[in-house]
């Protein structure tokens, strides 16, 4: 399952809090965070990098939605840069994020699958996420 950082992944992932449910079936666009409208671009990570954002970012959710991105088909609009947008990097390099530039277009087009992940009291992310291991792929 595990690839080397520089490695182009299969799959980005976007992560959404529970109050932001996406709809199903996903319409053509997903509604824009606020983060993502004042930041310029849509905040993704790698499979490697969702455990540290939950924990980072989601810490008061108890469950979260996950998009899975196929990365092909939306390379061309994808910037690896630090979580600000500031400094630009190479694909995996330490710190960088794959931002993506498409005037903040993610939805049924773009999406293959939707994981939902829960976490019990005082469970971790990395405990919740255990059961993840099949779906969320390099």
């Amino acid at each position: 399952m595990a690839t080397p950082d520089s490695a182009k992944p299969t799959y980005i992932y976007k992560l959404i809090p529970s109050d932001a449910a996406p709809p199903d079936p996903l319409p053509s666009a997903l509604p824009v965070s606020e983060l993502d409208r004042s930041s310029g671009f849509i905040h993704l990570s790698t499979a490697k990098q969702v455990p540290n954002t939950l924990k980072r970012f989601f810490t008061n959710e108890s469950r979260v939605y996950i998009l899975r991105i196929p990365y092909d088909p939306i390379e061309s609009n994808i910037k690896w840069e630090d979580p600000r947008g500031e400094a630009a990097g190479p694909r995996g390099g330490e710190g960088m994020f794959p931002h993506l530039y498409n005037d903040f277009k993610v939805g049924n087009e773009e999406v293959e699958s939707v994981g939902v992940w829960d976490r019990k009291d005082g469970q971790s992310w990395d405990e919740a996420l255990e059961s993840a291991n099949e779906w969320l792929l390099y």
